[in-house]
C-alpha cells in the first residue's frame, strides 16, 4: 500500500507540471492565464502565518489596541461591512477577513494578507478625506487577497518547490518558511490593475461612490505623487490608474454614491 502510494504521488508530480504548462497558455479568449498551486486552506495558512509574525513584531507593526479605541475599530468594520454585504467578493465565506489597524502616522499604506487578514496605517486613514476613499483603498487591497494574487505570486516565485510539498504532505513548514517573505511581496502591473477594477465592482453596489481609489489616487497627483505607497513607484501611474478606475466606473452605470465626509472626520478623531 505504502508502495502504491509513493507511486501514485511520483505519477502525479510528474504529470501536474504538464497540466500546469498547458493551463497557463491561453484562455478561450486568447488571454494569458494565471496559474496557482495553492489551495483555499493554504491562503489561510500564509495568511495565519504572516499574522503571527506581525503580531511578534511590535516594534515594526504596533498594533492600535481594539479594547482601548473601540470607536476607530467600529468606523473600521462599519466601512468593511459595508463592502462584504455587496455580495461581490468570491472568497467572503472562505476568509477570515480580519481587521487591525497599524499606529504609525509616517506610514501611507494599508495591506491584507492571504486569507484576509487586513492591516491598515493609521498614516493612511488620517491622510484621506473621506469614507469612500478608504473604502476604495480597501477594496483595492480585499481585491488582492480575494484574487489570492499573492499566492498565484508565490506558486511563481516557489512553484517547484511548492508542489514537491503539497505533494508529499509537508506543506506545513514549506508555507511557514515562504510567509516570511510575504510581507516583502510586489504585486505585478496586472495585479494592481485588477485589484482597482474589483475595488470598483465591490463599491458599486453599496452606499459609497465607486471611484473612492480614483480620488485617492487623485490626492497622490495633488500632492505631487511622492507621498503615496511603495507600490505607486512601480506600477501603472496614478492618473492612469484614475482613468481606468473612472472609465469601469461608467462601464458599470456611472451611478454616483456617498463620500460621507463628515462620518469619516468622527473616525479619523477617535484614532490616538
Amino acid at each position: 500500500m505504502k508502495r502504491l502510494l509513493f507511486y501514485t504521488r511520483l505519477v502525479v508530480l510528474m504529470v501536474l507540471p504538464l497540466t500546469i504548462t498547458l493551463s497557463a497558455c491561453k484562455d478561450d479568449e486568447g488571454n494569458k492565464t494565471s496559474v496557482n498551486l495553492f489551495t483555499i486552506d493554504d491562503d489561510k495558512a500564509l495568511g495565519a502565518q504572516v499574522a503571527d509574525e506581525i503580531a511578534g513584531d511590535p516594534a515594526t507593526y504596533p498594533i492600535l489596541d481594539s479594547a482601548q479605541y473601540p470607536l476607530a475599530y467600529q468606523h473600521l468594520h462599519r466601512i468593511a461591512n459595508t463592502i462584504f454585504a455587496s455580495g461581490k467578493l468570491k472568497h467572503l465565506d472562505d476568509f477570515v477577513w480580519q481587521m487591525r489597524i497599524i499606529q504609525d502616522d509616517s506610514v501611507l499604506n494599508a495591506f491584507c494578507t492571504p486569507g484576509g487578514y487586513i492591516y491598515v496605517y493609521s498614516g493612511i486613514i488620517k491622510y484621506l478625506d473621506s469614507e469612500d476613499q478608504l473604502a476604495g483603498v480597501l477594496g483595492h487591497e480585499m481585491a488582492h487577497a480575494d484574487e489570492r494574487h499573492s499566492t498565484e505570486a508565490m506558486t511563481k516565485a516557489y512553484g517547484t518547490e511548492v508542489l514537491f510539498a503539497i505533494v508529499f504532505g509537508n506543506d506545513q513548514g514549506t508555507l511557514a518558511q515562504i510567509a516570511k517573505g510575504m510581507l516583502e511581496l510586489k504585486y505585478s502591473r496586472t495585479n494592481e490593475s485588477e485589484a482597482d477594477m474589483r475595488s470598483v465592482d465591490y463599491l458599486y453596489p453599496t452606499e459609497y461612490d465607486a471611484r473612492g481609489a480614483a480620488r485617492f489616487f487623485e490626492k497622490i497627483v495633488a500632492a505631487g505623487g511622492s507621498s503615496g505607497p511603495e507600490f505607486l513607484s512601480t506600477h501603472p501611474s496614478p492618473e492612469n490608474r484614475v482613468e481606468a478606475i473612472t472609465a469601469h466606473w461608467q462601464e458599470l452605470g456611472g451611478k454616483e454614491g456617498g463620500t460621507f465626509e463628515s462620518r469619516y472626520q468622527e473616525f479619523k478623531q477617535s484614532l490616538p
